[in-house]
C-alpha cells in the first residue's frame, strides 16, 4: 500500500474540499475559536489576482458554519513576501461580501484564515504557530473583531518531533510526515477516526491514472517555481518583466534541470529516488526523462 502526499493540490482538496466533517475536525483542532464549529457549508472559490510565476503554489478551501462565521484554508508550498497580502485580500473580501449595499454592518460575521506553510517564513521566531488579530498596541486585550489569521510553519512543527496523540498534533503530523509513495504510516494515526479516514483517502489506489498524472504535474510545477524562486526572485529579477519573458526563463531553468538529471542518469551512481530528491522533482519526472534518453 502506497500513500500520496496530502499537501498536493489534488489530495488536499480531496480530503478537505470534499469531506466537510474532516474539514470541521481540522479547523476545530487548529483554530483558536471561542465555540467549536458544528457544521460547515462549502463556498465557491473565487478567482483572485495571481502572484506572477507562482501560479500553482496555493490551494484553498472556503466554507461557512451555521453561525455565519467564514473560514478560509490555504496550503502554501512556497513562501513569498506577497503571500501575506494575498491572505489579507482574501479574508477582507470574504468579510465585506457578507452584506449587500444598504444592509447594516452589525450583520457581519468574523472571518478566520488558516494558512499552512511548507516553508519557514519567520526565522527569528521559535514557534510554529502565529496568530494575528487587530489589537490595540498599548492594551492587547482590546480587540477589533472581524478578521483573524493563523499561520502554521510545517518545518518548525516537524523539527520539534511531537509524538502525542492530541488531534491538533495528529493533523499536523498527517500533513508533515506522509510523503509521496510512502508505504507505511505511524500507528498513532489510528487514535483518531478522522485521521484514519483522511489517510485512507490519500491511498494511491484511490486515484485514477489521470488523477495521478495531475498529481505528478503539480509537483513538477512546484519544482520549477522553487528553482526559479531561488535563482531569480530573491535577486529582484521578476520586477518589471513581462509574463512571456518570465515564462521563458522558467523554461530555461527547467531545461537546465533536465540536463542535470540526464547527466546523473548517465553516471548511474544514484537511484531514481535519490536523483528525484536531489533535483527536487517527482520520481515520475525522472523516469520520463530516462525513458526519453
Amino acid at each position: 500500500m502506497r500513500y500520496l502526499d496530502p499537501k498536493n493540490d489534488l489530495t488536499f482538496k480531496k480530503v478537505f474540499g470534499q469531506h466537510p466533517h474532516l474539514l470541521k475536525s481540522f479547523l476545530n483542532a487548529l483554530l483558536p475559536i471561542n465555540s467549536p464549529i458544528e457544521s460547515l457549508e462549502y463556498l465557491p472559490s473565487e478567482l483572485v489576482p495571481e502572484i506572477p510565476v507562482f501560479k500553482n503554489s496555493i490551494v484553498d478551501v472556503r466554507c461557512v458554519d451555521k453561525n455565519g462565521r467564514h473560514f478560509i484554508v490555504e496550503m502554501q508550498m512556497l513562501w513569498t513576501d506577497s503571500f501575506k497580502s494575498r491572505v489579507l485580500f482574501n479574508a477582507s473580501k470574504a468579510f465585506v461580501k457578507q452584506i449587500e449595499r444598504g444592509q447594516q454592518y452589525k450583520g457581519l460575521q468574523p472571518v478566520y484564515s488558516l494558512c499552512i506553510i511548507n516553508e519557514n517564513f519567520e526565522p527569528d521566531l521559535p514557534n510554529y504557530l502565529h496568530h494575528y488579530k487587530i489589537v490595540h498596541l498599548q492594551n492587547s486585550d482590546k480587540i477589533i473583531p472581524g478578521l483573524e489569521f493563523v499561520f502554521i510553519e510545517l518545518p518548525k512543527f516537524k523539527a520539534q518531533k511531537f509524538r502525542d496523540k492530541k488531534l491538533n498534533v495528529l493533523w499536523l503530523r498527517y500533513l508533515s510526515e506522509i510523503k509521496d509513495s510512502q508505504e507505511t504510516i505511524s500507528d498513532d494515526f489510528s487514535a483518531s477516526e478522522d485521521i484514519t479516514e483522511a489517510t485512507n483517502l490519500i491511498k494511491e489506489s484511490a486515484f485514477t491514472k489521470a488523477q495521478l498524472e495531475t498529481y505528478d504535474r503539480y509537483w513538477d510545477s512546484i519544482s520549477t517555481e522553487k528553482t526559479f524562486k531561488a535563482d531569480s526572485y530573491d535577486a529582484g529579477l521578476i520586477e518589471g518583466k513581462q509574463e512571456g519573458i518570465i515564462e521563458g526563463e522558467i523554461k530555461g531553468k527547467l531545461e537546465e534541470k533536465t540536463a542535470g538529471i540526464k547527466k546523473a542518469l548517465l553516471r548511474n551512481r544514484l537511484t531514481i529516488e535519490e536523483i528525484a530528491e536531489d533535483f527536487g522533482v517527482s520520481i515520475k519526472f525522472v523516469n520520463d526523462i530516462k525513458a526519453q534518453a
